[in-house]
């Protein structure tokens, strides 16, 4: 994912052959750089063009990320859900749970991830699943700062203890060092000890580091004391519970008294002979040169940002969050160059919402993580008053683009209408125009499609899919499948071409194929003309066989004579007469008889003109011919037999 406005990566790109020139195709997907032939230069050269992909989103096409794709999708609908006429103060615990569903999912995936990629045996591999799990820790870090400050919207207080549990979430190093401490033959002698011991004063974790001085308290019996006064000073470092009676003010007074509690014992020197337990005692008043020369084990400015503010501004505003999260960085990265995620990090703490999406659209390599934080945050109204220039909102405009990155593969388009589906301004557009470049590589993936714009009551997509396949079937001589698609069309036209097909197969063949669709064609035979004959000519057929003789005769007669049969078709139908002109009783009344012998005439004239037309007199030998005598005499005697009975019967 590029930034349209800034300069682009160079790719070099190798193995282009002399004398060759260089054609693009450009793709949501791909871009492809393949090898031309100048005309003017001669006879192309021997061997292939080579094809290079020069930028490629790998993210969609790993087994692992899709799970990402896919399940973030399903919170997606079901925040869509989400009624926008409640209050939002009842729907806010609703969003918060949301906003660490959607995390759950990026830690399960970064965990599957460091799992492939210990075991991948490619380097190449094991590298690939590293960044990708480095992306996923940024994005798991920022998400979940955003849902502190904006989501969850903690207050003075409060605050502090989400932010701590924002760095000790993403800073747990410390467990696994503080593992293998414990697991020593000696804890307290071990080399990590104290870092450990730090790491815990640091993140406010002073239970643990009471735990932890207590081996070291066990060692020196001389120190017992010392160790005792400090084991004290950390049992009463007030926290703040936002659950409880106590008001903000009662609490800021208290943690002062224990904070000059703490502060006299340094100018007493009461540490000194210990320097570990000075540099304790320094930390937990918040000196901020102790602070940075410990910044080994904070490792970043935004955990020095939270240790700073937790024993020096333990009830922080959201409002001054900014000042000091400017001069921590400023501070802690003295003349460094931020990198992007500072950047990014450091927006949020100014609640700055728009930078941060900004940053991480042009920081991160996919719009999966901007898409679905800023539709969170829209449904929380934090983004109502940013539009975009061409009519969409910010949320929208994510959405197509994310959605149209997914329609690139093979399945996951699937998951990309719905987002389509929840972007009201021009997101059926955008699903017109991507659904007709959706792959129907199969008949079942074209009945899904299909479903989709039928739903969506997108009636061209719908003919062009419909066509599109029954072409394909044409081609592949499954007339039963072309007239079902054609049918689903409603194409006319097309449904005339594959019955005159059935009736020509007919013709050759003597019986139909897909005898079930035909039979069942019901009101559906009345798209045209030719399908009602169809549909018909098959009930004669059936009437026929189940020995219905009158039934079947006044059928035939009347696709001749309503001119529902097409008259080059007329010779079959009279064939088929002959069997029940030739039945012992009457079938065909005598003036039934008259107009078989008028469609008769009226055939033979029309063949007598096409062979005086085509310069070749019609032979005796002629089957058509002969067919025509035979159908007069059995005509004729029919007539005899009819006019008989029919005298008979009136007197």
């Amino acid at each position: 994912m590029e930034e349209v406005d800034v300069e682009p990566v160079v790719t070099n790109i190798s193995g282009i052959r002399p004398g060759k020139r260089m054609g693009f195709a450009w793709g949501p997907g791909d871009i492809l750089v393949y090898e031309t032939q100048n005309k003017a230069s001669g006879p192309t050269g021997s061997g292939c063009a080579f094809i290079h992909v020069v930028r490629k989103d790998e993210d969609i096409y790993s087994p692992i990320l899709r799970k990402l794709f896919n399940e973030s999708h399903h919170i997606f609908v079901g925040l869509q859900t989400i009624k926008d006429d409640l209050p939002s103060k009842s729907k806010k615990p609703q969003f918060v749970s949301i906003s660490r569903n959607y995390r759950s999912v990026i830690r399960a995936c970064m965990e599957e991830l460091q799992q492939a990629a210990v075991s991948a045996n490619d380097t190449d591999m094991a590298t690939q699943y590293g960044n990708q799990v480095s992306i996923l820790l940024a994005i798991e870090l920022i998400w979940n700062l955003c849902e502190v400050l904006f989501i969850d919207a903690a207050p003075a207080g409060s605050l502090l203890l989400h932010l701590l549990d924002w760095v000790r979430l993403h800073k747990s190093d410390v467990d696994e060092k503080a593992k293998g401490v414990l697991q020593s033959d000696s804890p307290a002698e071990h080399r990590d000890y104290w870092d450990v011991v730090l790491s815990y004063v640091l993140q406010g974790r002073l239970e643990d580091t009471r735990k932890m001085l207590m081996k070291q308290a066990m060692l020196q019996p001389a120190a017992k004391s010392m160790y005792k006064l400090m084991d004290s000073l950390l049992s009463k470092m007030p926290f703040y519970n936002p659950g409880g009676t106590q008001t903000l003010t009662e609490f800021d007074v208290k943690w002062r008294n224990w904070h000059e509690e703490v502060d006299r014992y340094l100018k007493d020197n009461s540490f000194a002979s210990n320097q570990h337990l000075e540099v304790i005692c320094k930390i937990l008043l918040g000196d901020e040169d102790v602070l940075l020369e410990h910044k080994e084990l904070l490792s970043t400015w935004y955990y020095f940002l939270i240790t700073r503010l937790l024993y020096c501004h333990p009830t922080v505003k959201p409002t001054e969050l900014h000042y000091y999260a400017q001069s921590s960085m400023m501070m802690f990265l003295d003349s460094g160059v931020p990198e992007p995620l500072d950047s990014i990090l450091l927006a949020a703490f100014e609640f700055d919402i728009h930078q941060v999406i900004k940053d991480c659209s042009i920081a991160l390599n996919n719009w999966w993580f901007v898409a679905h934080l800023t539709d969170l945050l829209d449904h929380c109204k934090l983004l109502q008053s940013h539009n975009l220039h061409f009519g969409s909102n910010l949320r929208e405009f994510l959405l197509l683009e994310y959605a149209s990155g997914l329609f690139t593969h093979h399945s996951l388009w699937q998951c990309a209408v719905d987002y389509f589906d929840h972007c009201p301004e021009f997101g059926r557009v955008y699903l017109e125009l991507q659904i007709e470049r959706v792959p129907l590589d199969t008949e079942r993936k074209a009945l899904k499609v299909l479903r989709i714009c039928e739903e969506r009551q997108m009636s061209e997509q719908v003919r062009s899919i419909c066509k599109i396949m029954a072409m394909r079937a044409v081609r592949n001589n499954r007339l039963g499948s072309a007239l079902s698609w054609s049918i689903r069309a409603k194409d006319a036209a097309f449904a005339t071409l594959i019955s005159e097909r059935f009736l020509q197969d007919y013709c050759a063949k003597g019986t139909f194929s897909d005898l079930d669709l035909i039979d069942n064609l019901g009101s559906t035979m009345l798209l045209s003309d030719r399908l009602t004959f169809l549909g018909k000519y098959r009930e004669f057929h059936k009437l026929y066989g189940e020995k219905c003789f009158s039934d079947a005769a006044k059928l035939l007669l009347s696709l001749m004579t309503a001119k529902i049969a097409p008259q080059s078709f007329w010779m079959t139908l009279l064939t088929d007469a002959l069997p029940l002109l030739e039945q012992k009783e009457v079938i065909f009344s005598a003036e039934q008889t008259y107009e078989l012998m008028y469609c008769l005439e009226e055939l033979t004239s029309s063949l007598i003109t096409a062979a005086s037309g085509s310069g070749r007199p019609m032979q005796e030998e002629d089957v058509e011919v002969t067919k025509v005598e035979m159908l007069r005499l059995a005509l004729a005697r029919n007539l005899a037999s009819a006019i008989v009975k029919e005298g008979t019967m009136q007197t």
